[in-house]
């Protein structure tokens, strides 16, 4: 008798661990139930994916989504359709909102109010603080995050721990791998008139290279002094990676889109304060650093940064803007087409975005193509070009500093434990987002 499911993906070529290969995949009540030559099944609906390729779902390890308090930039349902009209299928939110996501209480009123109004599934990071630091043990095993976040330097919000003290008190609590913004904030406070008025190129000048790699050496530092495993997220310079590559026993790191796209001063010539980033976006030889990151396997994970700031708010003469940008919608596109520029394999792609966060965060259930795991699949069109507008951006700022830009490799489908939430461009299902499971807190 022939086999049933709820749903065939047929005929695309699957991109996994195991190599490339046109295979049809069949899902049963969310999961991945079988895989290969499913020609005899049948289901309740036949997605033709001829001529496309099924990656594992996509994970954005780390979006700002604004929501509570700063919610007239973003919210959880539009980030989270800015995300699947881009074709991820699962993010991990930063915990600078108002109020801070710092206690058990915010991290579940978070919860509360992402599930199933996300269009994606979620996580949400808790912040580190001084006065939280001895309670994240706890904090970090609660339903619904993949850890502890803190920000040695100062950026959007009020989440800070700058000290060598502060930072250890942290890490010799955690049991899970805590991620960290590495910029020096002393250094910061001492560059400060180094910013230029009306001239964002100033940007990187006073948040230099410097100020990152100081950071970073001191990050590393006292993990092996805690015996702590860290993420240094969005790397920006050279000096960074060379550095470490050399401490992966304790570090893995994240690199962004933009750092990988973009160069100074041109970016800052051409786009303004739509270019400002904390950490920058810096000179061009800094970007190639990112590439050997890329190309070396030092970078461990991709993820947008996705920080949305309205343009009324961008539009202040620097310093008076703000630093962030969109990206999640854009994460894909952008790098699929530095894919097809030959600059990275889509299975190393694929390594930094689904394999990568599913083995450094521990993800249960997904992160690959398997028999078993949840049924989260990015199916892309590696031959469509397509031209990014800012009006096909669904983040509520409406804006993309990539506007304009034509790219080849696109997002046609965006799976989400078996539904079709988007297919070719439009949403075709309600909001049902999960929190992500984790295997270091699952439930009991």
């Amino acid at each position: 008798m022939a086999e049933t499911f709820d749903r065939i993906f047929k005929g695309g070529i699957v991109v996994n661990q195991d190599g490339e290969g046109q295979r049809d995949i069949g899902v049963k009540n969310g999961r991945i139930a079988a895989i290969g030559d499913l020609s005899l099944a049948s289901a309740g609906e036949v997605v033709d994916c001829k001529g496309l390729h099924i990656l594992p779902g996509v994970i954005d390890s780390q979006v700002h989504f604004r929501e509570p308090g700063l919610d007239h930039k973003e919210d959880l349902e539009t980030g989270s359709h800015a995300a699947v009209m881009g074709g991820v299928t699962a993010v991990f939110e930063m915990p600078n909102t108002d109020p801070l996501t710092t206690t058990p209480e915010t991290l579940a009123d978070k919860v509360k109010r992402g599930t199933h109004r996300m269009h994606c599934d979620f996580a949400f990071w808790v912040g580190g603080t001084h006065e939280n630091a001895k309670d994240v043990a706890e904090l970090e095993r609660l339903p619904g995050t993949p850890g502890i976040k803190v920000f040695m330097g100062s950026s959007t919000g009020a989440l800070l721990v700058e000290d060598d003290g502060g930072v250890a008190s942290i890490l010799r609590n955690t049991r899970r791998r805590a991620a960290f913004h590495s910029e020096d904030e002393m250094m910061l406070r001492e560059r400060r008139d180094l910013r230029v008025e009306n001239d964002p190129r100033s940007h990187p000048v006073w948040r230099s290279a410097e100020v990152a790699m100081r950071c970073t050496e001191r990050l590393v530092r006292i993990a092996h002094e805690t015996r702590a495993r860290i993420h240094v997220l969005h790397i920006t310079t050279a000096e960074e990676i060379a550095f470490l590559a050399k401490h992966k026993d304790v570090a893995s790191c994240e690199i962004t889109p933009h750092h990988l796209t973009m160069a100074a001063p041109e970016c800052y010539e051409r786009l303004g304060t739509y270019a400002q980033m904390n950490p920058p976006v810096r000179e061009a030889h800094h970007r190639d650093g990112l590439w050997y990151g890329i190309r070396e396997g030092i970078a461990d994970v991709l993820g947008s940064d996705h920080a949305p700031h309205t343009r009324a708010e961008k539009d202040k003469p620097y310093p008076n803007s703000p630093s962030g940008m969109t990206g999640v919608q854009t994460l894909v596109p952008l790098m699929l087409d530095h894919v097809n520029a030959g600059k990275l394999s889509l299975q190393r792609f694929v390594d930094l975005t689904s394999a990568g966060p599913q083995r450094l965060f521990s993800i249960a259930n997904k992160g690959r193509i398997a028999v078993g795991y949840d049924a989260d699949l990015t199916i892309v069109d590696m031959k469509r070009k397509e031209t990014i507008r800012n009006e096909w951006i669904a983040s509520k700022c409406g804006w993309t500093p990539y506007d304009g830009v034509t790219v080849q490799g696109w997002p046609i489908g965006t799976i989400v434990r078996g539904k079709k939430v988007m297919w070719d461009g439009a949403l075709v299902e309600s909001a049902q987002g999960e929190k992500v499971l984790f295997s270091e807190a699952l439930p009991a």
